[in-house]
């Protein structure tokens, strides 16, 4: 079958069957194996080979270990160390002695059993951080420790991978190969780090200040390939060297950029990678050994959820996270594959005991969505009722501004002068390299994009300031806030009363007209100039702003009939200048009551003109 067509025969099964599963709320990972399935060697056999949609695939895993290595800071991963390393090798070596048992039930020696036990250890990253993703858990208590074991596990592959041949009665290698090996993996993540950090941000620099998005995009898709691929020639793992390089870029500008270009070709590479572990099921070999089979993933979802309630309880993680963290990493990961085959090829397993593995291993990431439901629920009754638990301790800042010019500053400091954490997203790259200078949280970014809103944190964001120079940008920010994120509260700046009216038709309610504020401001300052005192001056100035106000909300219903605008207009100014006449009369009405009140001696007094005061001071004098 030609590769268009198969390509478009998965993505057409995917486009129906995923949503369909997400709808019946079983979540896209089940819609993606679903059609694997379906269309892998056990049933339709459309196509023969799961194996090579697998190596394809991959790349979504590394996308996915990129777009979470923007997530966290190097300061931050830096604090996750004692985690990553005390959490990360008491789950694989205790659930690896323990999981040695189905080698035992498989009649393995003990050397290959305790080898398999190690590979059923791991979890899967994709199909964790997948679900974390979807429900928004991975910044939670089980979610961040759950990160640092499924770390510590893509590091755990590379020496398992180097022991095989010790289990196959082979010879390792020898001293000096093995210290050139080590070098060598050792010098290429220095040569990452260095290269991630000071090159990748001025590559990135330069691209940005071209303005061609597509360039970008491109630039973004090959340093995460080209890190991937140095670390796989270094005997490193893909995904790692993809990690290590969001790491790296997660404190840069263009954190939010990269993360939403990347997005797309991570979510259909994942989705590939999931249709694949649904074709290398073998529907045959399950149902001829379908109870060695059902006992095999029992065995592992059991002792692999008990190590990690154990885990979770003497580290002190509170009671409603612990069936979380157990259930999530339950399950066996999509190492296993490569492991199992290699062990294959190296004589350490038969292909009847792998085949075996591997479909039990399948059935566990199968099951991981419904186990982490059932978890989650059970988790929330066994938390305490308390009602500071309802707070807020999101991270993510409560404004985005969108546009960091001239008003967004102004915006900006008094946020800051608050207290207020706040977003920024500029389209502008030296305005965002030059204001960055100041510690300000800005990225480079265009935010009529709503994947890049999303990114920024516009989910869990209360208000949306627009504050961008270009009305058209700013009506499209509006209309594509509106339809993404109609929870938060829009704050736009408007550049006239007509555009102001084109944003009222999309639901914006809290306007500023740009020059309205400053006119009211310079009318106040040259009434006062001319001798006005400053309580007339304030009033006159506040009754024009009141009446302008009304006249603009009422004017609005009249905004696309240019006859009715003009009439209203003209009443309205008639109504103006009806309204300051009537203060004038007013304020003279009040000088001649003041008047009266004076004594007769002051008031004559105050009448005489000041060249004959000064004439009678001198001659008293």
């Amino acid at each position: 079958m030609p590769f268009l067509l198969e390509a478009a025969l998965l993505l057409g099964a995917a486009i129906i069957a995923v949503p369909v599963f997400q709808r019946l709320g079983l979540g896209s990972i089940l819609g993606y194996l679903f059609v694997g399935i379906l269309f892998g060697p056990s049933l339709l056999k459309v196509f023969s080979e799961p194996e090579a949609v697998l190596h394809f695939a991959e790349f979504g895993v590394v996308m996915l270990l990129f777009v979470i290595g923007l997530e966290l800071e190097p300061k931050r991963l830096w604090r996750m160390r004692l985690r990553l390393m005390g959490l990360g090798s008491a789950q694989m070596v205790i659930s690896g002695l323990l999981l040695a048992s189905i080698g035992w039930l498989l009649q393995l020696e003990l050397g290959s059993s305790l080898l398999l036990g190690f590979i059923l250890a791991l979890s899967s990253t994709a199909f964790a951080l997948q679900v974390l993703n979807e429900n928004k858990h991975l910044t939670t208590a089980h979610g961040q420790s759950a990160f640092s074991m499924l770390l510590f596990q893509d590091l755990a592959v590379i020496p398992l991978l180097a022991v095989l041949p010790l289990f196959a009665g082979g010879a390792l290698a020898s001293s000096s190969e093995l210290a050139i090996g080590v070098l060598r993996s050792a010098g290429t993540v220095i040569a990452a780090i260095l290269v991630g950090r000071f090159i990748f941000p001025r590559v990135l620099r330069l691209v940005a200040r071209s303005e061609l998005h597509e360039v970008f995009t491109a630039a973004a898709l090959f340093m995460v390939l080209a890190m991937a691929l140095l670390m796989e020639w270094a005997g490193l793992s893909m995904a790692l060297g993809a990690f290590l390089a969001g790491v790296l870029l997660a404190d840069t500008v263009y954190r939010h950029e990269l993360e939403a270009n990347i997005e797309p070709f991570k979510g259909i590479l994942l989705g590939l990678f999931f249709i694949g572990v649904g074709m290398s099921i073998n529907l045959v070999l399950v149902g001829e050994n379908i109870l060695l089979v059902l006992a095999i993933t029992v065995l592992l979802l059991l002792i692999k959820t008990a190590i990690l309630a154990a885990i979770g309880w003497l580290t002190r993680l509170p009671r409603a996270e612990i069936p979380p963290l157990a259930a999530i990493l339950s399950q066996g990961g999509e190492f296993d594959f490569v492991l199992l085959t290699a062990g294959v090829s190296a004589g350490v397993f038969s292909q009847r005991v792998a085949s075996l593995c591997i479909a039990a291993v399948t059935i566990s990431m199968a099951l991981t969505p419904f186990l982490y439901r059932l978890a989650l629920r059970w988790g929330h009754s066994l938390a305490p009722k308390r009602s500071f638990d309802t707070a807020d301790n999101d991270e993510t800042p409560p404004v985005l501004i969108a546009g960091l010019g001239r008003v967004g500053q102004m915006i900006a400091r008094i946020l800051k002068l608050q207290g207020i954490n706040f977003t920024a997203l500029d389209p502008n790259i030296k305005q965002v390299e030059f204001i960055r200078k100041f510690g300000s949280r800005i990225y480079y970014a265009d935010a009529s994009r709503h994947d890049l809103l999303r990114s920024a944190g516009a989910e869990q964001a209360k208000v949306l300031v627009i504050a961008v120079d270009d009305p058209q940008a700013t009506l499209d920010i509006a209309r594509m806030a509106k339809q993404h994120f109609p929870h938060l509260e829009i704050y736009a700046r408007a550049r006239n009363r007509h555009h102001a009216w084109q944003l009222m038709e999309l639901g914006v309610t809290h306007l500023v007209r740009e020059t309205f504020g400053a006119s009211m401001e310079m009318s106040g300052d040259i009434l006062r100039g001319l001798g006005f005192p400053s309580a007339n001056a304030a009033e006159a100035v506040r009754t024009f702003r009141d009446f302008d106000n009304e006249l603009f909300r009422s004017s609005y219903r009249h905004r696309n009939d240019n006859d009715a605008l003009l009439e209203s207009d003209r009443v309205a100014m008639d109504e103006l200048y009806a309204l300051f006449q009537k203060g004038q009369k007013a304020d003279e009405e009040r000088k001649e009551r003041r008047e009266r009140k004076r004594p007769q001696e002051e008031r004559t007094t105050t009448d005489i003109p000041q060249e004959t005061t000064q004439e009678m001071s001198h001659d008293e004098k």
